[in-house]
């Protein structure tokens, strides 16, 4: 019998990886989910993922660590620079982390090829994603390309594929995928700036999208917010 195909999955802990993660267990692939620890200020996601990666049935769940904070540059990893809350602006926004996505798809695919893992799954989507030029397809694809040309398995003949299920998705249409694949959403966090206890300040654009998603697929919104 041949053996399941290992895929390696990112998880932040929020509404979109957490359904990727689904996506990834309901293809068949044994699930490797992968966090890391960059230096968020909403660090409940990581007690989510923990969460997530349990429930949903990934074989091995790791939280890597790499400190971006020692640089800020970010909302998310920059205490003294707020988290917008006044819905998005023009541009890149100031919760854009610098090359956050390349650093965690990199370490991705380090993992990848220590398990002989020829896929890494991750979140991104171009419909909601709020700004950021490394949740675009060309992103993906120029990555994906690095990733044939640097590892042993590209090399030797095994392709490399970074699979982005969600990024055609609008939060509505992940919603309602994630629910019919038994994704319990109230274990996630998707909130920039929630609290210990994983609460949602209800005001953020993370926030805004995910509310906005639970409401147009026309199910209960089961995050808890936190009442200030």
């Amino acid at each position: 019998m041949n053996k399941p195909k290992r895929a390696v999955i990112l998880l932040s802990g929020g509404l979109d990886s957490a359904t990727c993660l689904a996506i990834a267990r309901d293809m068949g692939f044994e699930c490797y989910a992968l966090s890391v620890a960059y230096g968020q200020r909403h660090n409940a996601e990581l007690a989510a993922s923990r969460r997530v990666a349990q429930a949903i049935g990934a074989l091995e769940h790791r939280v890597a660590s790499v400190s971006l904070g020692d640089f800020g540059g970010s909302a998310l990893t920059d205490a003294s620079i707020a988290v917008p809350t006044s819905g998005p602006g023009e541009g890149i926004p100031v919760t854009y982390v610098p090359a956050r996505n390349t650093v965690m798809l990199s370490i991705a695919l380090a993992w990848a090829e220590v398990l002989g893992a020829n896929d890494i799954f991750i979140g991104v989507n171009a419909v909601d994603y709020s700004g950021y030029p490394d949740c675009r397809p060309d992103f993906v694809r120029a990555f994906e390309s690095l990733a044939n040309l640097a590892t042993r398995a590209g090399v030797e003949g095994g392709k490399m594929s970074v699979h982005t299920p969600l990024m055609q998705c609008s939060k509505a249409d992940i919603v309602r995928l994630g629910l019919s694949l038994g994704v319990d959403y109230s274990q996630t966090v998707s909130c920039y700036q929630a609290d210990d206890a994983g609460r949602a300040c209800g005001v953020c654009e993370a926030c805004r999208l995910r509310k906005a998603g639970f409401e147009t697929a026309g199910v209960p919104d089961p995050t808890r917010y936190r009442i200030d």
